[in-house]
C-alpha cells in the first residue's frame, strides 16, 4: 500500500476540525474547476473562430497550388497531364491562368485579377456553389463570373447585352508603343454570375474560360500560369509535392494551402498562443492562493505530522502526502472544470445561447487536444505550486 497516498486520500474526503481550513480548501477547489472551465471554453471558442475564419480559404484555396519558379507561365505537355492523373493520393487537378489587368463597365474602371478556369475547375473549388445570383460559366464562351465586390464597384448587371464588360491586357512585347489602341488586347465579355464569399476575394477575381483568358493574353494552348490540386483524403501531400516536382523537373514550386495563406495562418496562431498564456497567467495566480491553501492545511495537521514523524515516518514520505494532496484535488478540479466546459460547449453549439450578431452564434469547437492542453496544464502548474507548498514540511517546522 502506498502509504503517503492513503493519507492525502483521507485528508482530501475529511473535514478539518478547524471550520476556516474547510472553507479555505473548498475555494481553492473552486478556483481550479472555475479556472479550468475558463481556459478549456476560451480555448474552444477560439477554436470556434478559428475555424470560422479558415472556412473561407479552405473554399476557395486548392490543397496544392503549383506556380512557375521563375517568369509568370509555364508549359505542360500531354505526358506531364498524363503523369499528374497516376500520381497516387491525387484526386484532380485543374489548369489556370490567372493575371492582374484593366475591367471597363458602363464608363466606370477596376484593376484585378482575371482567372481562367477549366471544367475540372468546379471539382478543385467549391466556388460554383457560392454564387449569390446568377449562374457558373459555360464551357466555350465569352460569359464571366465576377466577385459581388467587384460588381458593386462598377454597378455591374448580368445578362446586360448592350453593356458589355470589357477586359484590358497589355500586349506582350518590346520597343515604343505606337498608339494606345496597340498597347493592349481587348475582349468583350458577358457576365452571369455573381460570387460572394469574403470582402478580399469578392474584390479580387473575374472568372471567364481557360481559353478565353489564353486568347486574351497570347498565351499557347498549353501554356498556363499555375495548376490548382485536389488531393484525395488522408493522403500523405509531401509525397505528392515531391512526385509533382520530379515531373516538371524542378521548375515549379508546390504550395499547400497554409503556404497560400502563411499571414493569415501566423496571425491566428499568434492569437491563439498568447490567449493561451494570458489564460495560464491568470491560473497561475489562482495556483498561488492554492498553494497557500495547502501549506495552512500543513499547519491544521501539524499535531498529526508529529505523531507520524514519532511512528517513524521520513520527512520526504510526509512531504508526499501533500503532493498527492494537491495533485489529486488538482486532478478533481480541472476533471469537473473541463467536464461542465464541454457542457458549456455542447449547450452553445446546439441552442446558440450566445450571439455575435443577430443571426450569427459564437462559434465553438470541441476538441481532444484542448481537453488535453487543459489537463496538463493543471497538472503541470499543480504539481509546481503543491510541490513548493509541501516543501515546507521539516523537523523544524513540526519541532
Amino acid at each position: 500500500m502506498n502509504f503517503p497516498l492513503y493519507i492525502a486520500k483521507r485528508y482530501i474526503f475529511s473535514k478539518s476540525k478547524n471550520n476556516a481550513i474547510n472553507i479555505i480548501s473548498r475555494i481553492a477547489l473552486l478556483g481550479i474547476i472555475v479556472g479550468a472551465l475558463a481556459l478549456f471554453v476560451v480555448l474552444s471558442v477560439f477554436s470556434g473562430l478559428r475555424e470560422f475564419s479558415l472556412q473561407f480559404t479552405n473554399n476557395f484555396d486548392p490543397d496544392l497550388k503549383v506556380q512557375p519558379l521563375s517568369g509568370k507561365s509555364f508549359f505542360i505537355t500531354p505526358q506531364q497531364e498524363q503523369d499528374l492523373k497516376k500520381i497516387e493520393g491525387l484526386a484532380d487537378y485543374s489548369k489556370i491562368v490567372e493575371e492582374r489587368v484593366l475591367f471597363y463597365f458602363n464608363e466606370k474602371e477596376q484593376v484585378t485579377y482575371i482567372k481562367g478556369v477549366d471544367s475540372h475547375f468546379t471539382k478543385i473549388n467549391t466556388i460554383s456553389q457560392n454564387l449569390y445570383t446568377g449562374q457558373w460559366l459555360k464551357p466555350n464562351t465569352y460569359q464571366a463570373v465576377a466577385g459581388y465586390g467587384i460588381a458593386n464597384k462598377l454597378s455591374l448587371g448580368l445578362m446586360d447585352f448592350q453593356n458589355p464588360l470589357i477586359v484590358y491586357v497589355p500586349k506582350p512585347g518590346r520597343g515604343a508603343i505606337e498608339s494606345e489602341e496597340n498597347a493592349f488586347n481587348k475582349e468583350q465579355l458577358m457576365p452571369v454570375g455573381i460570387y460572394a464569399v469574403n470582402d478580399e476575394l469578392d474584390s479580387k477575381y473575374v472568372f471567364v474560360n481557360l481559353d478565353l483568358a489564353q486568347s486574351v493574353m497570347q498565351f499557347r494552348p498549353n501554356q498556363i500560369t499555375g495548376l490548382e490540386i485536389k488531393t484525395k483524403p488522408n493522403a500523405d501531400q509531401t509525397a505528392v509535392i515531391s512526385q509533382i516536382e520530379k515531373i516538371f523537373t524542378d521548375k515549379v514550386e508546390v504550395r499547400t494551402r497554409a503556404q497560400l495563406n502563411a499571414t493569415l495562418y501566423k496571425m491566428l496562431n499568434t492569437e491563439n498562443l498568447v490567449l493561451y498564456l494570458i489564460f495560464t497567467l491568470v491560473f497561475i495566480m489562482i495556483l498561488f492562493a492554492f498553494a497557500g491553501a495547502i501549506f495552512m492545511i500543513i499547519i491544521d495537521k501539524k499535531e498529526n505530522l508529529k505523531t507520524l514523524l514519532s511512528l517513524g515516518t521520513e520527512i520526504k514520505s510526509l512531504r508526499k502526502i501533500f503532493l498527492y494532496y494537491g495533485i489529486s484535488l488538482c486532478i478533481m478540479g480541472g476533471s469537473i472544470g473541463i467536464t461542465l466546459g464541454i457542457v458549456v460547449v455542447f449547450l452553445q453549439k446546439q441552442f446558440q445561447l450566445i450571439m455575435i450578431t443577430n443571426t450569427l452564434a459564437y462559434p465553438v469547437v470541441f476538441t481532444i487536444q484542448n481537453v488535453i492542453l487543459v489537463i496538463t496544464t493543471i497538472v503541470s502548474l499543480g504539481y509546481i505550486a503543491t510541490r513548493i507548498a509541501s516543501s515546507r514540511v521539516s523537523k523544524q517546522l513540526l519541532e
